[in-house]
């Protein structure tokens, strides 16, 4: 709920024009702030600052994730943040492609080079059990072909390696889920699934 009435808020911002109505709708950012944030004063201050960025009609973000496999093994990197693991990816980037977005994604984060070759999954967010975040969001999932490169840790991951289905380790509930996993296994074993969206 909040999500969507700061979704309204900022478009509200966005394009009123009467001073009454953008007090009504900053009331409104102010309250998704609070809703999101909670009772602690300095969470609510960030949640605000955090919404004030937003410009423009608010639409999804989009989380692009790459399922990159090497002899039946899934390429996984652990998030320094949470110190769990993760199908490489993250927020797609304003002039590339989901593509391009996915491939620079896995180089950045594993060190892999790697060719996006089919959309395995569209996926709404909120429609999955992830624990919540303030933004809306899709998640674009790819089948990646490995081409080359060598493992290594980045700015934002602490550990790279490849895993057996019954080896996976604590995923990242914030980025890839068990099912989704399990999802990316049953495309590697028959890759004629078609691509599935919310």
């Amino acid at each position: 709920m909040a999500q969507r009435i700061q979704a309204i808020a900022q478009t509200g911002l966005t394009y009123a024009t009467s001073p009454y109505d953008l007090e009504r709708y900053g009331e409104l950012s102010a309250i998704a702030a609070s809703m999101i944030a909670g009772p602690e004063p300095e969470r609510v201050a960030l949640a605000a600052e955090l919404f004030a960025a937003g410009l423009g009609y608010a639409t999804p973000r989009v989380d692009v994730r790459a399922a990159v496999f090497a002899e039946n093994r899934l390429l996984l990197v652990r998030e320094r943040e949470d110190g769990c693991w993760t199908l490489p990816g993250g927020w797609a980037e304003v002039g590339q492609s989901a593509a391009e977005s996915v491939e620079r994604e896995v180089r950045e984060e594993s060190g892999y080079i790697v060719k996006a070759v089919k959309l395995l999954a569209c996926w709404d967010r909120n429609k999955h059990p992830h624990p919540p975040i303030p933004f809306h969001a899709y998640k674009l999932v790819f089948r990646c072909q490995l081409l080359s490169g060598v493992a290594s840790a980045s700015t934002e991951t602490t550990e790279v390696a490849f895993f057996a289905e019954d080896q996976i380790p604590a995923l990242s509930a914030t980025r890839t889920l068990p099912e989704q996993i399990r999802f990316v296994f049953q495309c590697l074993r028959n890759p004629e699934v078609p691509t599935t969206f919310d």
